[in-house]
C-alpha cells in the first residue's frame, strides 16, 4: 500500500538531510538526535493545534517539521529560524510535494518561529507554540524567558478544558 502523506514524506527528506549533517559540525548546540525527535513531536503537535484553530492540519504540520532545519544545517541556535528561510524554500521545492504558496508558508514560518512576541499567521503562531510545547514537555523549558513560557501554560490550561 502506498503512503500519500506528504508529511511523512518531508520527515523523511528531513531524516535524510540530518543523517547528511553527521559529523559536519563537531560541537552543536543540539544533538542530531534532538532534531530528529524534535520533528517528528513538533509535526504532531502542531497537527493536533491545527485542527483545534481551524487551520490546515498537513500544511501546519510540514511546517512544524521544517521549522529547525536552519538549526540542523548551522548546528547553531542562534540565528537559526532567519538562516532556515532559502534552505527550506529550497528542499520543499526539490521535493516536489507542494505549490509556490505552500512552500512560502513554511518557509515563512520557520524564519518567524523564534520571534515568540511578534504575532503573526495563524499557522506561524501554532509553530511557535508547538516549538515551545514540544521542547518544555522534553525538558528544554530553559530555552524560554518567562514571557515565552506563558504560551506552555496557555496550551496546559486549554488541554484541561
Amino acid at each position: 500500500m502506498e503512503n500519500n502523506s506528504r508529511l511523512l514524506k518531508l520527515q523523511n527528506v528531513l531524516l535524510d538531510v540530518i543523517a547528511e549533517q553527521e559529523g559536519k559540525i563537531a560541537d552543536r548546540d543540539e544533538s542530531l538526535n534532538w532534531e530528529r525527535i524534535h520533528l517528528a513531536s513538533s509535526a504532531q503537535l502542531a497537527w493536533q493545534m491545527a485542527l483545534e484553530r481551524g487551520a490546515d492540519p498537513e500544511l501546519t504540520a510540514c511546517a512544524a517539521a521544517i521549522h529547525d532545519l536552519g538549526r540542523i544545517l548551522t548546528g547553531r541556535k542562534a540565528g537559526h529560524a532567519e538562516a532556515a528561510y532559502e534552505p527550506a524554500k529550497s528542499l520543499l521545492s526539490d521535493c516536489g510535494l507542494f505549490s509556490d504558496e505552500e512552500i512560502e508558508i513554511m518557509a515563512l514560518a520557520a524564519k518567524n518561529h523564534s520571534s515568540k512576541d511578534v504575532k503573526g499567521t495563524v499557522i506561524e503562531e501554532i509553530i511557535k507554540d508547538a516549538d515551545v510545547v514540544d521542547c518544555c514537555q522534553h525538558g528544554y523549558s530553559s530555552y524560554y524567558k518567562p514571557e515565552v513560557m506563558q504560551r506552555y501554560y496557555d496550551w496546559i490550561e486549554k488541554q484541561k478544558k
